[in-house]
Formats: structure tokens, C-alpha cells, sequence
């Protein structure tokens, strides 16, 4: 599990430096685990989240899109399981006061060893914590945090009190007066809106089994030990589908949507050795098989989708706790039953996070004549924040006017950005640091014979190109 901190560090400085991420509310010294998308991260996020929404409800003819409220009924949870099963294994530290997850304290004393030369240490340490996990022994995780000497990283003690769960949805009050409110959550997952959805759209879109439902949407979970950036947080965006099957077929369908999402994540151009499957030892209440889609991060391999076989649970819950009939009837079987779920769920700032540590490179250009750098996003065309940058060399000479009409015929197709201030090699490096794939120079012999210079930001090679021809290159690298 080698892990490149440096670079981790580097990415998140220039997420804010090139107004990608920043800490939320950072004027009052920021909120723990909550961060702001700023004017390029948002548009990275927003294009990660249209290609995934394309590639599942325009791409699959059996799969539709819905967007359900945050805010359900408060019996939504008992019956998911969320209220009895929804938490996480903590301990305290007596003399800090400090809480932890116990798998993150396990795992970060495991990064310790790899780091001073114990990999094999690490590795039992891991296979030990996992099995304690899958058995809820709390004793046993507590001896085993004894055993390895671990300590709080503030009191640097290892008193610790027992190990206890600790549920992580939050809670709020609905109503005008919180004494007479009764209490609701803030979901911690996006999946429950589609289950309970699941006849609404069944029958409006006369879907038949097998089909899917879609959706984007924020989740909510209390983390005690919320950290890595953007890779742990209190409010995030989730991408789910839950793909609704005929009972006995799931193995199939879960070995199909595992193979199909692998696809959709090498279509991002990230190599299949930077990605591995890596299978639970502990299932969710509800899973009878689950897997991890995991990428390995400067952090480490660290999961970025799940996908499980949810079997009946959820929907045979809601029919208990609602009284209302969760049952499909299937023609071709002349059958009635409760359809069983594989689900795919990535996480949207996870796969943000993803795209831009393996765009990010620090390249040296030093010659024997100058020395030189620059900093570079090498991220996809269909998911840079901007498409094409029109430079017009100097403001004057009517360059700028040949550059906006550049601008206009363009900017309806994709997102385009204008500039005519600084140097132009000042001006292509401040793209190449947000990931701009084309930077198109006005110059003067743009006058004479209406060709511009094209920049292709991963090769910095240039050639001259027709204004008439510009659209096109550009919209066949989107394609």
C-alpha cells in the first residue's frame, strides 16, 4: 500500500490555488470535513456527473433517472435498518476526550509499519482487524488496539475506554416549534428515495423487470474521524443505480454490473493497474455479496464504488413497515414476487478526487539554456472544466476582435475561456494547471490568412489551424 504524501499535499494546494476545492466557511477558520467546490471544481464535478448520468440513462434503454427529497419520513430508516445497524465501532481516548473509529486507528498504526519497514506486520494487523470486524467482537478489537501499542495522536496515551457503536445518521427537527417536531434524519445514503419510489416508477414508466433507477444526489453521515480531503466527508454526493432483477438471478447480474462499471471507469482513461476489485469479509445487513471498486490514491488503495447484492431486504422492509404491496408481477414467469436489487453506488467527490490525482504532474522542462516547469492537469477532454482557451496575443491590432468572434461561435458548444492578459507562456501554464486540453493563439498572421495556432496542453505541441476547422477538432475529442 505504498503512499506518495507529498503529491497528496501538492494536489490539495493546488485544488485550492486553482480555485478547484476549498475548505468550507474558511473565513471562521472552516467546519471539519466540509469543503466548497469553487468555480473549476464545480465544473469538474458537474461534467464527472453528467457523463455518469449519460452513460447510465441515455446508454442502458432499461434504466431511468429520478431526484428524491433529502427529507423522508422518519420510518424510512427503521425500515432500511439504519436506526438499529447504522453505526461504527469507536473508542475514546480517556485523557484527550478524543474519539476514533477503531477500523481508522487500526489501519493508520498499519500505515506506520508499512512505512518503517513492517509490511508483513501490517498485513496481519489488517486480517486480524477484519475478522474481529466480521464478528463484532469489541473485546477482542479493544485487545488487539492494546496489543499493538496504539496510541492518540493528541494525548499520545493508549487509555482507552471500552469499544462501544455509535450511529451516524443525523438528526433534526421538522416543524415550526422543536418541542411539538418530530424528529427526522438527514439521509445517509440516496439509495432508500429510489426504493421507495420503486412502483411509482414501475408503473408510470411501465418498466419491466429487469430495469433500473438512477439518481444523483447529497447523503449526510456524522463521521467521528472524518479526513483525506474530500475522501471523508459529512455531506457528500453520491451516484447510485439500483437495478431491479427476478429473484435467483443475482449472481449473474452482480458479475455483469461489476464488469460493466470497471468499463465506465477505464473509459475514463485511467489505466486498469491503478484500479483492483477488492471483495467485503464483512457484508451490510442487507448484502448476500459485495465488492469494492478500489483506485489506488497517493493515499493508497482506497475505495471509490460498491457494488452489492442487495437481495430483497430493502423492499420486503418497506412492504413490512408500510403495509403497501412491494411485489412485481412478471408475465413471462406468470409470477408475483419482490424483486431482488444489485446496486452500484460511487461516490461523486471520491471520483473527483480520483480524476485529479491522476491528472496531477509536476513536469520539469529545464534545458541546458533556462530552467522551467510546470504544474499540469492531464484530465479528459469531456470532463475539463474548460475546453478551449482563445489568447489573443496582444490586445491591440484587432486581435481581441477576432478572438471574441472566436469566443462566440464556440462557447455554445462547450465551455470556453478568454484571456489577453500576461505573457501568453504565463497564460498557457495557468491553463495547463486547470486541466484546459486546447489553447487557441490570435496572432497576426491570423489577419492575413484566418489561421490561428492550436496548443495541445499534454504534448505543448502547436500547429496552425483554420478558424472554420477549430470547432470540430475540439468537439471530436469530447466525443
Amino acid at each position: 500500500m505504498a503512499t506518495d504524501t507529498n503529491k497528496f499535499q501538492a494536489l490539495i494546494s493546488h485544488a485550492k490555488e486553482y480555485g478547484f476545492i476549498f475548505p468550507s466557511s474558511e473565513i471562521y477558520d472552516g467546519l471539519g470535513a466540509v469543503y466548497d467546490y469553487g468555480q473549476w471544481g464545480s465544473e469538474l464535478k458537474k461534467n464527472i456527473k453528467d457523463y455518469w448520468w449519460k452513460s447510465m440513462t441515455q446508454m442502458y434503454e432499461n434504466i431511468v433517472g429520478i431526484d428524491a427529497a433529502i427529507f423522508m419520513h422518519p420510518t424510512t430508516w427503521k425500515a432500511s435498518g439504519h436506526v438499529d445497524n447504522f453505526s461504527d465501532p469507536m473508542i475514546d481516548n480517556k485523557d484527550s476526550n478524543k474519539r476514533y473509529r477503531v477500523d481508522h486507528l487500526i489501519e493508520a498504526k498499519a500505515d506506520d509499519l508499512e512505512k518503517g519497514g513492517h509490511a508483513d506486520q501490517a498485513e496481519v494487523l489488517l486480517k486480524e482487524m477484519d475478522t474481529l470486524l466480521a464478528a463484532s467482537d469489541f473485546d477482542g478489537l479493544k485487545r488487539l488496539i492494546e496489543t499493538y501499542k496504539i496510541s492518540c495522536s493528541v494525548s499520545g496515551t493508549s487509555n482507552w475506554t471500552d469499544v462501544r457503536q455509535f450511529n451516524l445518521m443525523f438528526s433534526t427537527q421538522m416543524g415550526s416549534v422543536s418541542d411539538e417536531a418530530n424528529e427526522i434524519y438527514l439521509r445517509p445514503e440516496t439509495a432508500q428515495g429510489i426504493f421507495v419510489n420503486f412502483l411509482n416508477v414501475q408503473k408510470t414508466g411501465r418498466m419491466k423487470i429487469p430495469f433500473g433507477i438512477a439518481q444523483i444526489g447529497k447523503a449526510f453521515r456524522n463521521e467521528i474521524v472524518a479526513r483525506q480531503f474530500i475522501f471523508r466527508m459529512r455531506e457528500f454526493e453520491q451516484m447510485e443505480m439500483q437495478f431491479f432483477i427476478r429473484p435467483g438471478t443475482q449472481k449473474e447480474w452482480y458479475e455483469y454490473w461489476k464488469e460493466e462499471r470497471m468499463k465506465w471507469h477505464l473509459s475514463l482513461g485511467i489505466p486498469a493497474e491503478r484500479y483492483r476489485f477488492h471483495d467485503h469479509v464483512k457484508l451490510a445487513h442487507y448484502a448476500d455479496a459485495a465488492c469494492d471498486i478500489e483506485y489506488n490514491f497517493p493515499i493508497g488503495f482506497k475505495e471509490v464504488e460498491g457494488i452489492h447484492s442487495r437481495t430483497d431486504f430493502d423492499l420486503r422492509n418497506h412492504q413490512e413497515y408500510s403495509k403497501k404491496k412491494m411485489q412485481y408481477f412478471d408475465s413471462e414467469i406468470n409470477q408475483n414476487y419482490i424483486p431482488y436489487v444489485i446496486e452500484t453506488s460511487i461516490g461523486v467527490d471520491r471520483t473527483v478526487m480520483m480524476v485529479m490525482s491522476e491528472a496531477y504532474e509536476e513536469q520539469d522542462l529545464s534545458t541546458a539554456e533556462k530552467k522551467d516547469s510546470r504544474v499540469l492537469l492531464k484530465l479528459p477532454a469531456k470532463l475539463a472544466p474548460v475546453k478551449l482557451a482563445i489568447l489573443p496575443l496582444v490586445k491591440k491590432d484587432g486581435l481581441p476582435d477576432i478572438a471574441r468572434a472566436i469566443m462566440d461561435e464556440c462557447k455554445p458548444h462547450f465551455r470556453c475561456f478568454y484571456e489577453e492578459k500576461d505573457t501568453i507562456g504565463k497564460r498557457y501554464r495557468r491553463m495547463d494547471a486547470i486541466g484546459t486540453p486546447f489553447c487557441v493563439t490570435v496572432d497576426h498572421q491570423t489577419k492575413e490568412d484566418n489561421t490561428v495556432t492550436i496548443r495541445y496542453r499534454d504534448t505543448m505541441q502547436q500547429e496552425r489551424v483554420n478558424i472554420s476547422e477549430l470547432k470540430n477538432i475540439v468537439m471530436q475529442q469530447l466525443s
